[in-house]
């Protein structure tokens, strides 16, 4: 198998330490970006993602960008979403187009498909319409069309990838635990990794892909996961609450336990 070398914005995040680990252990190089340093990185570049210049720097001679540094939910567009999540789009496809950078991974959200993720029909489909949940959500439509244009403008290889809900947090924990559909979405971070160490290792050509990656449900399929087994032979192996960083647990139980 070839070995390919990453680039992974959010390095030291939750779901950035769990793909640098995955792909770590299949042998291949990882270069985190983040404000901190990345301790699961074999590189670590301390930087923010809306310095153009450091992201054309650690762009530089990698294969792949795994694009997950952002401000993970609803917070005040001017400030934080604009900043830390649109601006950065451009930031990670320019620079991987002026580096020559064959693929880019774009994280998502199924907060796009926000009233069909909550009423059906199940499960929802990536062709189903865009129904954002709130200005976070439309951060994430934005990067999606971007890596679109990205594809049919310049021949890159873009996925957008619909990632589930992965507690970072007690007060998440608690959410994904006592709701239904959020436990049907529930993503482990070492699903997520297999994910993205699974979307790197891709041979085949695809263009723009958008893909769903959550773990396995409790009652149903909300998310329909047969575009990432069928591209990119993604099988998730946890189910809710099987992977739940134990750090972040702390001394109460964890509801909604099938």
């Amino acid at each position: 198998m070839e070995k390919h070398c990453v680039l992974v914005t959010g390095s030291a995040g939750r779901i950035g330490k769990a793909a640098a680990l995955a792909l770590r252990e299949g042998g291949h190089f990882v270069r985190g970006f983040d404000r901190v340093e990345s301790a699961a990185a074999d590189e670590s570049v301390v930087g923010t993602i809306g310095d153009f210049e450091a992201m054309k720097a650690a762009t530089r001679g990698v294969d792949t960008v795994i694009h997950l540094a952002a401000t993970p939910d609803d917070e005040d567009f001017m400030t934080q979403l604009l900043p830390n999540n649109i601006v950065p789009i451009h930031h990670v496809l320019e620079a991987a187009r002026l580096n020559g950078v064959k693929r880019v991974i774009l994280a998502s959200s199924g907060q796009v498909v926000w009233r069909q993720h909550h009423h059906g029909p199940f499960p929802v489909r990536v062709e189903d319409e865009l129904t954002p949940r709130y200005w976070y959500a439309v951060t994430k439509v934005f990067a999606e069309f971007a890596g679109k244009i990205f594809v049919d403008r310049h021949g890159m290889e873009v996925i957008a990838v619909r990632l589930g809900a992965c507690p970072r947090d007690r007060g998440m924990i608690d959410f994904v635990g006592n709701d239904e559909i959020a436990r049907d979405v529930y993503l482990s971070p070492a699903d997520a990794g297999r994910f993205f160490a699974r979307a790197v290792e891709a041979t085949e050509k695809f263009g723009f892909v958008v893909v769903y990656v959550t773990s396995q449900f409790v009652i149903r399929e909300v998310l329909d996961l047969e575009p990432a087994r069928r591209i990119f032979g993604y099988e998730p192996r946890d189910r809710w609450p099987i992977g739940v960083p134990p750090e972040i647990i702390g001394d109460q139980p964890i509801p909604g336990i099938p």
